[in-house]
């Protein structure tokens, strides 16, 4: 290919990029497009330097398709460039029968662990809330798109795939060998606490999630509970409708939610009083593995008053996605629309902070004995510890105060 060649399809290259750029700037300033267009003076001196400067030919399919990749992966985790090769092995996924049971983002441009599920195999090998997966069967994942990641962890039961893992309190990555199986989330649990505080427990939010919880509750007022805690601390994944409907069962009026994008009508989510529960003084507990689903239940309850949301700001996940077919063969998943709280918050943005803040204390990245970890040369895996639950304890002494004090409550 000759040089001339080259240079025209790399200019060509950038000027695609540009046009999305624009188009993503779209999104945030409304027609005004102008200081994308601009960016092409940009591209083509960057093209110019790099035909005169760079030490060899540059691979111009590998310069367009990491440059496409890195400009949809700067729009929000969930938006996604495929190839033409890529978007062909995307479409089968979902066909698998198997998984490894764990919710998934981006940070830092690696595979980032929001939540695991309990009892699945990822928390059975080990892979914890935070663990950064900075490879998949070698391939860096900085290398793949979320929707390739999941569904590159999919496969049949009883296959294995091997990952690399980076978490702080290893000074190296750690192989981590998880055997995927069909990944079952597990039923909500409930208990009667001290001085009448029902408390339920929910992993997750799987289709029919919220009529279960609204079970657990009305079994709770029967065996005398008289006030209500809802953990939805590292329930990273789950159908938002599931969350949406898991709210009404607190609101008897008032929004729920919204959706809403630049071209995507404005949906508003709201409580329908036949749906709500008899009320009951309610606290909702979360962390940073709280997301999707959890904080549509947290959000919508801490802008309505219903109650108090306690321990830590949540993950930051709520958005809609549409797949755009390219005449290449290719595709882009674009973000359309985000999810947002009574007030107004997009909760992928600025994900949930609770009104009663308190840390978890728990120590973090924990290895089980038992686990397929590989620790590192002369180091032994740490032994679980018990420690008490300082967020649980807050949230029971809230509801034990005094309605007064409860009002003027910061903390």
């Amino acid at each position: 290919m000759s040089k001339r060649v080259k240079t025209s399809l790399l200019l060509l290259s950038f000027m695609i990029l540009a046009f999305a750029v624009a188009g993503a700037v779209g999104v945030k300033g409304g027609k005004n497009t102008d200081g994308a267009y601009r960016q092409l003076g940009v591209y083509s001196e960057v093209l110019s330097r790099i035909q005169s400067d760079y030490v060899e030919d540059p691979n111009i399919p590998q310069v367009s398709n990491g440059a496409l990749h890195g400009l949809l992966e700067a729009l929000d985790p969930s938006s996604s460039y495929l190839s033409a090769d890529e978007y062909k092995q995307f479409k089968q996924f979902g066909q698998q029968s198997a998984g490894i049971g764990a919710a998934l983002s981006k940070r830092y441009g690696y595979g980032y662990v929001i939540s695991v599920t309990p009892g699945g195999p990822a928390e059975k090998a080990g892979l914890v809330a935070g663990d950064i997966i900075e490879a998949l069967n070698e391939k860096s994942t900085r290398e793949i798109s979320l929707a390739e990641l999941k569904g590159l962890l999919d496969g049949q039961v009883g296959s294995t795939v091997n990952l690399s893992v980076v978490r702080p309190s290893k000074a190296q990555p750690q192989k981590i060998s998880v055997t995927r199986d069909v990944v079952k989330y597990p039923p909500a649990t409930s208990k009667i606490l001290e001085n009448q505080v029902g408390y339920v427990l929910v992993n997750g939010f799987p289709k029919g999630r919220a009529q279960e919880i609204a079970l657990r509750i009305r079994d709770l007022q029967k065996n005398g509970a008289k006030k209500l805690i809802l953990d939805l601390r590292n329930s990273g994944d789950g159908e938002i409708a599931e969350g949406i409907a898991t709210a009404n069962l607190f609101l008897d009026h008032g929004q729920i939610a919204y959706l809403v994008g630049q071209k995507y009508p404005r949906q508003d989510f709201v409580a329908e009083p036949s749906k709500a529960l008899a009320p009951l003084p309610l606290v909702l507990i979360v962390n940073k593995s709280s997301a999707g689903a959890a904080e549509i239940v947290a959000g919508a309850v801490l802008d309505n008053a219903r109650g108090d949301v306690l321990g830590d700001k949540s993950f930051g996940a709520g958005s809609v996605q549409k797949t755009v077919d390219l005449q290449d063969g290719g595709a882009l998943i674009l973000s359309i629309a985000k999810y947002y709280t009574p007030a107004g918050r997009a909760i992928q943005d600025v994900a949930v902070t609770p009104n009663i803040l308190v840390p978890d204390k728990a120590e973090d990245y924990i290895v089980p004995e038992d686990s397929n970890i590989t620790p590192d040369e002369n180091e032994k895996p740490e032994p679980k510890k018990n420690q008490p639950d300082e967020q649980l304890r807050r949230a029971i002494e809230q509801l034990n105060k005094p309605r007064e004090q409860k009002a003027g409550a910061a903390s």
